[in-house]
């Protein structure tokens, strides 16, 4: 498994040519707390050359474990690109490194709101009780989170919901 995409520029055919194989996990290098690649990040890209531009096309896939927002459990996910669409200026010949360009395009084809039903195992999808504390009565047991204390921020605002209704 490769680390890198290396193209050489020297030896890329006018009408093009395929480059298929897979970048380790470790090409993504999200930070702790975000989603994280479960294996590698796989292409089948046809690299092509137009003047000062490379365009490589083909799809990309990687599995990635995100948290659901509902229901607060890990889940797998594989993002797929199927389409990709790739435009990269090149200066002089020699190597270039695709690397970070395949990278990115996955990163932008992120769920916005991760959701366990949409994994690869889909799985139900329901929020956990424990977290609507806020909307239970008080005979349910449940204690009701407390305020931030010394933050009065939001204070302010109602003393203008207060001047809206003086005539």
């Amino acid at each position: 498994m490769k680390k890198r995409l290396i193209i050489d520029l020297a030896c890329l055919p006018e009408d093009g040519k395929s480059f298929v194989g897979e970048l380790a996990p470790e090409v993504f290098d999200l930070p702790a707390g975000d989603a994280q690649p479960t294996g590698p990040l796989e292409y089948d890209l046809w690299v092509q050359r137009f003047g000062s531009e490379l365009l490589l096309t083909g799809w990309l896939c990687a599995p990635f474990e995100f948290t659901c927002v509902r229901s607060v459990h890990p889940f797998i996910q594989t993002i797929r690109v199927e389409r990709a669409a790739i435009s990269l200026e090149i200066g002089n010949e020699g190597d270039l490194d695709a690397s970070e360009a395949i990278r990115e395009e996955v990163l932008i084809h992120f769920p916005v709101d991760p959701k366990c039903e949409n994994g690869d195992l889909a799985q139900g999808c329901e929020i956990d009780s424990r977290y609507l504390a806020v909307d239970k009565s008080a005979e349910s047991g449940q204690e009701t989170p407390p305020r931030a204390e010394g933050d009065d921020r939001w204070s302010a605002l109602d003393t203008l919901k207060d001047l809206k209704d003086q005539p």
